[in-house]
This record gives structure tokens, C-alpha cells and sequence, in this order.
């Protein structure tokens, strides 16, 4: 997947999530909710494309 795409999806989900916090009312705790899924998945989403998902799943602790 060529870098210009990675940043146009990212830009997108952010822009999306913006409207979503901004025109959609709801209570804050949702709110902080909805942002803290959205980042965590979006992160996982941009370490698979880049391929260090599975070099994270094998690092062991302890």
C-alpha cells in the first residue's frame, strides 16, 4: 500500500472522527470512548499495513 494512501485513510478517519465529536451530541465519557477505540484501531491498522504487528506478537516478556 503506497504512503499517499496510509496518510489519505488517516486523514479521513480523522476528519471523520472530528465531525463525529463535533456535530453529534453526546455524553463525554462516550465521547472519550469512541476517540480511544478509534486511535487504538487505527494504530494497530497502520503497524499491520507496515508489517510490525507480527513482530509484536512474538516479543515475549519476562
Amino acid at each position: 500500500m503506497p504512503l499517499i494512501e496510509i496518510v489519505l485513510v488517516l486523514i479521513v478517519v480523522g476528519v471523520l472522527l472530528w465531525l463525529v465529536n463535533s456535530y453529534i451530541p453526546m455524553a463525554g465519557p462516550i465521547k472519550s470512548l469512541l476517540n480511544a477505540v478509534v486511535v487504538i484501531v487505527m494504530v494497530i491498522w497502520v503497524l499491520k499495513v507496515f508489517g510490525l504487528w507480527q513482530y509484536l506478537m512474538h516479543i515475549r516478556a519476562g
